[in-house]
């Protein structure tokens, strides 16, 4: 069965998208004293992988986006390589649209951490694309050993672990930068959000809550996102390899039912076999989307977070309390 080859279509999907899957490990050995840890995964392959293209992809681009010799003269500005110059558009994009109307003059200070926060994200959702694992699992049982498995493939900001990880680098350049911006004094008296101080009891502790929450949450958003898309593609690819095995005339069936297929069994297959792979395909091209859009989301999320501790947000604030009692 091609299930026991491809993991993308085992009988259980979520093996396809959890590091604790037989297949996601690669070294095991000892640490510290304990026993039986997992030295290596696929996503540590993944996480790899995606800095060392973060690093060699965006230092590459600036070679080519950077200004040239004044003996090019005009054309020294230009961008001529195709890829650079998207890379270029991106980074335009995210930087004068995205991000400057919420941090102003601040926004070229934090564009470096931000853009390398988008394009790592992005890359590691990217490579969950690619089917390394398929192919490293199809290369181990061919050869009849355990060397390619778990080496590389998972995507790994479907792993709650990285997420959290990105989400608590992220809260502490939130944090430390709302603590430069404001003061100890001003970051303090952001957390009663302009109240009265008979409201402080109620408003600082809602506050603090509120700023463990918003790493809490982009941890979660990325990770359900590319978690869910992931599980949904399994299971097409688990219903087409079941219609398979109808064509075949095998029997099929999970959790002690077996259906032993008749006459109709190559109707059926097909048909099956036929619209778990179109879905397959369709949920793949909107898993490519999701996996643009998350990485944007988890950027864009950062720059308001930062954007709100800010001088800025706090006269914001001050005028819009001002504007209520003129109105009142």
């Amino acid at each position: 069965m091609i299930d026991g080859v491809l993991t993308l279509a085992e009988s259980n999907p979520v093996d396809h998208v959890v590091n604790a899957a037989p297949h996601a490990s690669w070294a095991i050995g000892d640490l510290f004293g304990m026993h039986g840890v997992w030295l290596w995964s696929s996503h540590v392959g993944t996480l790899l992988l995606a800095g060392l293209l973060t690093v060699i992809v965006l230092w590459w681009a600036s070679t080519h986006i950077a200004t040239g010799p004044e003996s090019q003269g005009t054309s020294r500005y230009l961008t001529t390589n195709k890829f650079a110059h998207m890379i270029e558009v991106i980074c335009l994009y995210l930087r004068d649209t995205t991000v400057r109307p919420l941090l102003e003059g601040r926004t070229d200070k934090f564009m470096p951490f931000l853009w390398t926060v988008f394009f790592f994200i992005l890359f590691n959702n990217l490579l969950g694309l690619v089917p390394f694992t398929d192919a490293a699992h199809l290369i181990d049982k061919v050869t009849d050993n355990h060397v390619l498995s778990g080496l590389l493939g998972a995507t790994a900001t479907q792993n709650l672990f990285v997420t959290a990880a990105l989400a608590i680098i992220a809260a502490l350049v939130i944090n430390f930068a709302g603590i430069r911006e404001l003061g100890i004094g001003g970051y303090l008296h952001h957390l009663t959000a302009g109240t009265p101080w008979y409201l402080w009891p109620l408003m600082i502790p809602i506050e603090i809550m509120g700023t463990a929450i918003k790493p809490v949450a982009l941890a979660l958003r990325l990770f359900a996102n590319m978690t869910a898309g992931h599980i949904l593609v399994a299971v097409l690819f688990m219903f087409a390899v079941q219609g398979i095995a109808l064509l075949a005339g095998e029997k099929i069936g999970t959790a002690g039912v077996t259906y032993e297929p008749g006459a109709g069994g190559v109707v059926l297959g097909g048909a099956i076999s036929l619209v778990s792979v179109v879905a397959a395909i369709a949920i793949y091209f909107l898993e490519l989307f999701v996996a643009f859009l998350q990485a944007f989301v988890f950027m864009f999320l950062t720059s308001v977070f930062i954007s709100q501790l800010s001088h800025h947000d706090e006269h914001e604030h001050h005028d819009e309390h001002g504007h209520e009692h003129a109105h009142a």
